[in-house]
């Protein structure tokens, strides 16, 4: 078995990728024309697209440090992306300062810089994973060397798995990482819906992203609830990505997506 997965022999600036997408959308600087060029079609069918990859990155920062709160000491950021403002560990961190954290991504360009600005940050780790090879990620000896999995776990699949198409099983893959961790184990969860939204729109959004790195798939909210057997749901259980447990930070518009918390039973 391979610890990481096999390397991508490709040009990265060939192929809008979902990830720099993400960080375009989010205002970084860490994407390539290809992938500005590519947003800026999503943009053009979905304005608000960038204020709801803000809105949920509110939720991370809710969620994580919900639990936190509740004595979760380490976290799997799992789809991870690039590194931006308002990071796992740094907010973990407020709250308990020996939390360990990996970041987990397919992206070798976000993996790549995010070691970089990790390298000197102890108790974290960057490793090349993919969520389609939940036993690969688990066995990787940077995540068996930082986490414990005997001891609670918060796996963070924050707008991932609208990445993963239903042949190759997210649930499955959600389920296995569910049966690697212990009873008090967190899952936090957003995923991207497309309920409400007019097919012809949803359509000319889905089609941008079969000419990225990976399609866009989303689900309904019983599709989305399914990623959470084995768990109990956090109240308010599985709702819009603005209404799970609302702060002060400002929500400036909807996700177009859901989001929700679980403890394993």
């Amino acid at each position: 078995m391979s610890d990481q997965p096999a390397p991508d022999t490709t040009d990265v600036t060939a192929q809008p990728n979902v990830a720099r997408m993400y960080d375009y959308f989010l205002g970084g600087s860490h994407n390539f024309a290809v992938d500005r060029a590519a947003a800026q079609r999503v943009l053009e069918i979905f304005p608000e697209t960038g204020a709801a990859a803000q809105t949920n990155r509110h939720f991370l920062r809710r969620a994580v440090r919900y639990a936190a709160e509740q004595g979760v000491r380490q976290f799997l950021d799992i789809g991870a992306g690039l590194p931006t403002q308002g990071t796992v560990h740094e907010v973990v961190r407020a709250v308990a300062p020996d939390s360990r954290v990996v970041y987990v991504d397919y992206d070798e360009v976000a993996v790549a810089y995010a070691r970089e600005l990790l390298v000197d940050v102890p108790g974290t780790a960057v490793v090349r994973g993919d969520l389609r090879r939940p036993d690969d990620l688990l066995d990787h000896p940077e995540v068996r060397g930082t986490l414990d999995l005997d001891r609670p776990v918060a796996v963070l699949l924050l707008a991932v798995l609208h990445f993963v198409s239903d042949d190759d099983d997210p649930w499955g893959a959600v389920a296995r990482l569910r049966d690697a961790t212990v009873p008090g184990s967190h899952l936090a969860l957003s995923h991207l819906t497309l309920d409400g939204i007019p097919p012809e729109l949803a359509e000319r959004g889905k089609a941008i992203y079969r000419n990225s790195s990976a399609p866009l798939v989303p689900r309904t909210h019983a599709e989305t609830l399914r990623f959470f057997a084995g768990y109990d749901l956090v109240e308010p259980g599985l709702v819009e990505t603005t209404q799970w447990r609302p702060d002060t930070e400002p929500d400036l518009v909807d996700s177009h997506g859901y989001a929700g918390v679980g403890v394993r039973r």
